[in-house]
């Protein structure tokens, strides 16, 4: 009777489970899959003036004449002062925030490949490969691929329009979803990107599309409403700029 009553209860919950997945219309989906997310750049322009805001408040602008990296991340940054012409050496502790300009070079290699993939058609907006505006760096503690120990880095913050709940940072070394081409043609398919650092109050981790789902509740289960319109087993990880821009829309009314 005991085994009955179980399997009773199972097949209620997995009933429950089941009604409380959303069917998305053609142009919902089509609105979810759009990208809202900055693109992301890996090298600061050395012929444009960047600028240096410290932890002391000081700020220094220059030309970026060297940058260090770990793992694809900005842990040093050498400038020549734009007045004295003197280099000047900042490690990540000492910098709070920094502005830079990303390359010609590989602005033309994005180009590239948003015309390379048919899928960025619809769901990206290429003037955002092509950007004159300056792309913004933030001092972040984190730990690279959730391994390491955790270390200072400047990371690129890709949703600045909406990031006052949830800051998403670009991954140097994230990975794109594979799609297949015909005798040299565009791509079709794939070329979403595998991974982010994500903020969420004190907690900063790396985001892959595999953690998705186990990462759900921490990024949006404490708004009901949201859960309600878009339950986890209803959306996909290719939604995932859109979804951090509705969970932010409705948290701030």
């Amino acid at each position: 009777m005991k085994l009955k009553i179980l399997l009773l209860i199972l097949c209620l919950a997995g009933t429950a489970t089941f009604a409380q997945k959303v069917k998305y219309s053609k142009e919902e989906i089509k609105k979810m899959e759009t990208y809202l997310f900055n693109e992301g750049f890996n090298t600061p322009s050395p012929k444009k003036t960047s600028t240096i805001i410290l932890k002391d408040g000081t700020s220094h602008k220059g030309f970026c004449s060297k940058i260090e990296t770990k793992k694809g991340q900005i842990y040093e940054v050498s400038v020549k002062d734009s007045i004295t012409k003197k280099n000047e050496v900042f490690n990540a502790e000492q910098i709070s925030e920094m502005y830079v300009y990303p390359t010609n070079a590989e602005k033309i290699a994005k180009v590239g490949k948003y015309f390379g993939n048919i899928r960025n058609f619809g769901t990206k907006k290429l003037t955002k490969n092509t950007t004159g505006e300056r792309i913004h760096f933030v001092n972040q503690t984190v730990s690279l691929k959730n391994k390491k120990d955790d270390k200072e880095f400047l990371m690129q913050l890709i949703n600045p329009e909406f990031s006052d709940i949830i800051s998403v940072y670009h991954d140097p070394r994230a990975k794109e979803t594979t799609g297949f081409s015909v005798m040299g043609s565009p791509q079709l398919g794939g070329g979403v990107i595998k991974s982010y650092y994500v903020k969420k109050g004190d907690k900063v981790l790396w985001l892959h599309k595999d953690d998705f789902e186990d990462n759900y509740d921490f990024l949006f289960g404490d708004n009901a409403e949201f859960m309600k319109k878009y339950p986890k087993n209803s959306v996909e990880w290719d939604y995932f700029s859109f979804l951090v821009n509705e969970y932010t829309s409705m948290n701030n009314g």
